[in-house]
């Protein structure tokens, strides 16, 4: 297919979003497939909950069956809304940016990390951990005191519980750190620098995972 692959943050807020397109732009092959990023306006700004996951998930399928032109669908939230879903409703790719970002981060390392939003969201992220079948190469999951998507990338005061918990998971043995955030794409290139280990931000691994599955247009 020549569509774009539709790039899609499963909450409303407008800066991750773009601070997403940002992040994903240079990706992009100059004959195809393009790259479209949008939100879902009915959804919070941060998905936080079970609940947040589980709506955010439902409005996830529905926008990507309403885009049948899409060469492949990439749920931009670390809890991968709709993604399971979506794959038993379209033909096309469904990339999960959790998945596809510990996959890029054991291509990297033996063991890698995480840091969460939230610690209520480390519990959810194990189920998908669990159900990969890759728990032995988990170092840690290390959580922020529940900030927002928005402020995970662009706050300076959380930047630095970003070095700490992931100088925290280099001590545990991580070879490479997961940003447990789409909106956190702004400080990867940053806090790699800083924490001196691999830091994978998995919106831009599953971004290039789906241009993988497209392959190249005829």
């Amino acid at each position: 297919m020549t569509g774009p692959i539709l790039v899609i943050n499963p909450n409303s807020a407008a800066s991750v979003t773009q601070g997403i397109r940002e992040a994903i732009a240079h990706l992009a092959p100059a004959n195809g497939p393009a790259f479209e990023v949008i939100d879902l306006p009915s959804s919070p700004a941060t998905i936080m909950t079970t609940e947040d996951v589980a709506r955010a998930g439902i409005t996830f399928a529905e926008t990507a069956q309403a885009r049948p032109d899409a060469s492949a669908y990439v749920s931009a939230c670390f809890s991968d809304p709709g993604v399971e879903l979506t794959r038993t409703l379209v033909k096309q790719p469904v990339v999960g940016v959790q998945e596809a970002g510990m996959l890029t981060a054991m291509a990297r390392a033996d063991l890698f990390g995480i840091i969460a939003l939230a610690e209520g969201s480390v519990a959810r992220h194990r189920l998908r951990i669990r159900a990969m079948g890759i728990e032995s190469r988990l170092a840690a999951e290390l959580a922020l005191p529940g900030v927002s998507a928005e402020d995970s990338g662009r706050d300076e005061r959380v930047y630095g519980m970003c070095v700490d918990l992931g100088r925290q998971l280099a001590q545990r043995g991580a070879g490479a750190v997961v940003l447990g955030c789409a909106g956190m794409a702004p400080i990867r290139a940053r806090l790699e620098r800083d924490i001196g280990i691999a830091v994978i931000d998995p919106v831009q691994a599953a971004a290039a995972m789906a241009l993988g599955l497209v392959g190249a247009p005829e």
